[in-house]
This record gives C-alpha cells, structure tokens and sequence, in this order.
C-alpha cells in the first residue's frame, strides 16, 4: 500500500508511516486490522460512532435514498427529507431551540453558530456586538472562526484568530477535584471570570459566549456543579448569547439527547454534529432558538435573510442516514443509556485505576472519561500519545491527549467490554511512566 500521497489531518505523517495503524473494517464496537485481529473501539471513532459501526439500517436508508434521490440543490428548491428530518431532529432539542440550519460538519455547525450570532445583532440594530468568548482548552472546529474562539494553542498559533476573541479560563482543577466522580465539586466560580471579561470589553460588544458543556478534545473536562447555570445568568444579565457546542455530547454521550437537557442549561443556540448520522455520512446541525430566528426573519434587510450555506447542507442521502440512525437511538433507548447502569458500570470500571501510582485523576460523565497520569520532566505530555500506541497493541483503540488517555465509547458497549478496556489500561500504564 502506498501512502505518500495522503496528508493525513492531525496526525503526525512521518511517524505514522513509518509504523501505521490500519483499520481494514469494523462491526459494532470492534475495529478489525489487516491481519483481522481485533480491537475495541473505545473513542466511538472519534466520539461520533455512538450506535456502533456498520448499522445495517443505516446502510439501507443510504442505498434506498441513493437509488431515489441522490442529490438536489437546496438553494431555493427542496426536498421533502429534509424538511421532514429537521421536524424529527428537534423533538429531541430542549424546548425553545425549534429551528435547525445543516451543514457537513462540526467545523462548519460552529461557523454557522457565529455567524448567525452577527446576524442577529445586526439586524437588530446593534451591529456593534461583534466580539466573542470562548474558553481556554476548548475544541470547536477548523475554521478560521472555531480556531479563533478555541482556546487549543497549536490549532491557532500558526494561523492567527481573526475575530474579536478573549478566552475564559478552563476548569481542569485536579487538585481540588482529583477522581470526581460526574461532575467536579469545585470550580463554579471560575464563571465569574465572564462577568470580568464584559465588564472589561464592554458587554454592548460582545455577541455570544460559546463553550462545549463537557469540554472533549480538551482532555474530557466536566463542568463543575452550577458552573454552566451561572453562564447562562451572566449571559442573560448583559444581554449576550450563549452557544453549547455539543458536536460530541451530543446524541446520547451524556445520558440525554443533549447536555443542555441533562445539565437543565438551555443555550441560544447548540451546535451539533458527530453522532448525529452516526458519522456514516458527513451532516451537521445548528440549532437555533426561536427568538433568533424570528428576528432575522421579521427584521431582514433582504429577500435572503442569512447569506450563508453550503453545497451539501441538508444532503438527501446524509438526511436518509441521519433519519435511520434516529430510529435506532429510539428504538433501543441509547439516547439516555449512558445515564444508567452501564455509565455506573463505566464509571466504577474507570475508577478503579485511581490506586495506581501513576494516575492523578479520573474524570467520567455519562460514557465519557479520562484517565490523566503522572508526567515527569522528561515525559510531560507525551503519555496519551504513548497510550495510544500501547493499547493499540493490545487491542484496545484510545485517545492520548497531553499526559490523558480520553475514551467515549459506543453507547452499545457492553460490561465485558468495558473490563477488557480497563484491564488492557492497567496493564499498559505503568510502563507508559517509566
């Protein structure tokens, strides 16, 4: 096999082709390498094959929608998919967040989320408040808007910020809240710093606040208790949106359809992505509240009311995938699954590496987790990459991050494959250190 020609994203290409990691196929929650030896798929793909992989179903509705409608322009035509999936996504959005805006991605759901934040300013006469509040450590996207309002230095240091940015400070505190088990004890302050921050730009600048709820590419970093209500009021206080970026918790990663429901926090606006179609194929959703999209309805200043979209927004066949997946999140109950026995299951599996002497905390929400370890002058934040390949060996696929292993399984995982997970953990992990 060749592999000169691909630049692989965010992944070190030298190194990987020198020792590659192929996936030939994969089944459920089983990854298959070249020579068919097994591996547990424990990040879900990359948070997003939540229902598992190959789902017959989904590959049914691709092929039947293919054979029946391959592809429309939505640019001023449309298709009866799309109109009827946006009525099923959002009997699943927390009340008020009733309207949905497609496209390809969670890069371009955020791109959406801010630009519809500028819009809705502008088009109520307050044009001034272009300026956005993201938070340190936080993931959203590529693109030059999520690069700007993500608080991950090497995404944006090469390429700038090009917006009006400022960044609240994250709230990873292991020592204060080591081996928390859900969601951290201490922290909730920490939003107060928002309060600082528009008092310090002027509040009548600011468009939105976005965060993740559970902070992903981060290093799976829960919100403290109160922490993201106390966002919400400030926000409310100075008249300024609040976006959840819930491209990963999303769908069921929590134990609710999204975080915003099971942390009763309801944002402006939520974008999602990932899960959403079980990443079979590339679609993404923002959601908007009303009060947005009335606005820019009523109060438009031309016949198109957001000059905005892609191509392949609200594609047939990506609706086809995101529709059977729906029915499968229903039919078998997996949107709050992970707030049942088997996150219990998860979380005491994963806390029962906090004895080791290597590990300094671990983190768990719903099937969400980290394991953080203990990192030396020598080896300070290659230990997650280190993991990566160590588990990979063993047959278990994670995600390092900094001195983290980060896992999201898929919510069909069951208990004998959460012990493999944990028993191939703690037997890497004190290698990983020396």
């Amino acid at each position: 096999m060749k592999m000169d020609a691909f630049w692989m994203p965010f992944t070190g290409n030298r190194a990987f082709k020198s020792a590659p990691r192929i996936v030939k196929r994969a089944e459920g929650i089983m990854l298959y390498k070249e020579d068919d030896s097994e591996v547990i798929d424990a990040t879900a793909g990359l948070w997003c094959s939540n229902l598992g992989h190959c789902r017959k179903e989904i590959a049914d509705a691709v092929n039947a929608q293919l054979g029946r409608l391959d592809f429309s322009s939505i640019f001023n035509f449309g298709h009866e998919i799309g109109f009827d999936y946006a009525e099923r996504l959002i009997s699943h959005t927390p009340k008020g967040i009733d309207h949905v805006f497609f496209g390809n991605s969670g890069s371009e759901a955020v791109e959406t989320a801010l630009k519809l934040a500028l819009q809705y300013w502008n088009v109520k006469g307050q044009g001034q408040k272009q300026r956005f509040i993201g938070r340190q450590k936080g993931y959203h996207g590529v693109n030059f808007g999520g690069i700007s309002v993500g608080g991950l230095t090497p995404n944006f240091s090469t390429f700038g910020q090009w917006l009006m940015v400022d960044h609240l400070p994250h709230t990873l505190d292991i020592e204060r809240n080591a081996f928390s088990r859900g969601l951290p004890e201490f922290g909730a302050e920490l939003a107060d710093s928002l309060e600082q921050m528009l008092q310090f730009h002027d509040a009548e600048t600011v468009a939105a606040v976005i965060v993740e709820p559970v902070a992903g590419a981060g290093g799976v970093i829960m919100p403290p208790i109160g922490y993201l209500k106390r966002l919400r009021e400030i926000c409310d206080d100075h008249n300024v949106l609040l976006i959840f970026d819930e491209v990963i918790t999303g769908w069921g990663r929590v134990g609710s359809a999204f975080a915003a429901t099971e942390f009763d926090v309801i944002p402006d606006m939520i974008t999602s992505a990932k899960g959403i179609t079980n990443a079979a194929v590339p679609l993404s959703a923002t959601f908007v509240s009303s009060e947005i999209y009335n606005t820019c309805m009523d109060q438009a200043k031309s016949s198109v009311e957001f000059y905005h979209g892609y191509t392949y927004s609200c594609h047939p066949v990506a609706c086809a995938a995101g529709m059977a997946a729906l029915d499968i999140y229903e039919k078998e109950g997996l949107l709050t699954r992970a707030s049942g026995e088997i996150g219990t299951y998860w979380e005491n599996a994963l806390h029962s590496l906090a004895a080791m002497p290597e590990v300094i905390d671990v983190r768990n929400y719903g099937l969400m987790g980290a394991v953080e370890l203990r990192g030396s002058a020598t080896n300070k934040g290659q230990l997650g990459g280190k993991a990566l390949q160590a588990a990979w060996e063993k047959g278990v696929m994670v995600r390092g991050i900094g001195d983290a292993i980060c896992m999201s399984p898929p919510l069909t995982i069951v208990p004998d494959q959460i012990d493999t997970i944990v028993n191939v953990l703690g037997e890497i992990i004190p290698g990983l250190c020396e």
